[in-house]
């Protein structure tokens, strides 16, 4: 082996190592996150009738499921949107979570946060076949975040609660900063956006974003 292979591998070993020191090359699934809610048992029977069980159209990751139950989400100035899917299983408190648009035309302040933390969000009414159901915060617009299991964040070299940054190389090749990682055993790897993120950046569900760096 002569002295310009040596170089050559040692090149390429040291980038390699550089790169997964960095955390940066992880390649993740991107899933596009539509306009949801989650709700509380009692608040599924205000909305649907005493004893109502939400039924699944759909296997989604960490035990959760599209269902097939639809709501109607009302702002200030009585907007609407209608056809609002719910996502089961129940939870302990109830959450929307909408894009920037969405609030806009709901005429709301919804602030951007980690799913589960709505203290302080906004309000927002929802209406269901049997009953209205006025939350008085709840509503917020997600932020960007990755979904892994131990192993994922493990390769990637990140731990739960880290902030990275996401790049998505395409026609409007866009890096998304402030992006949580969020780290369950149930989870299956992917970054999730929402609409209106996906639509700016030309991002459809199964494209695929690189870690390139810790925040």
């Amino acid at each position: 082996m002569d002295n310009m292979e040596i170089e050559k591998i040692t090149r390429i070993i040291l980038e390699s190592l550089a790169k997964k020191e960095s955390g940066t090359g992880y390649m993740v699934p991107i899933g596009v996150s539509a306009r949801h809610i989650h709700l509380t048992q009692a608040d599924v029977e205000t909305l649907f009738g005493k004893g109502y069980q939400l039924t699944k159209k759909k296997e989604l990751m960490g035990g959760q499921f599209a269902s097939n139950e639809l709501v109607t989400i009302v702002g200030l100035k009585l907007r609407a949107i209608e056809n609002v899917r719910i996502l089961g299983p129940v939870r302990k408190a109830s959450q929307v979570e909408i894009s920037a648009t969405d609030a806009i035309k709901l005429g709301i302040k919804a602030p951007i946060r980690e799913s589960g933390k709505i203290e302080g969000s906004a309000p927002i009414a929802v209406v269901g076949p049997c009953g209205v159901l006025y939350l008085k915060e709840g509503c917020i617009i997600a932020s960007r975040h990755i979904h892994m299991s131990p192993s994922d964040a493990q390769s990637a070299g990140v731990k739960n609660g880290d902030i990275v940054s996401v790049k998505v190389e395409n026609e409007r090749a866009t890096t998304f900063n402030n992006v949580l990682i969020r780290v369950d055993p149930t989870f299956t790897l992917e970054m999730h956006i929402d609409t209106d993120e996906a639509n700016a950046a030309k991002i459809s569900t199964g494209m695929k974003a690189e870690i390139i760096k810790n925040a």
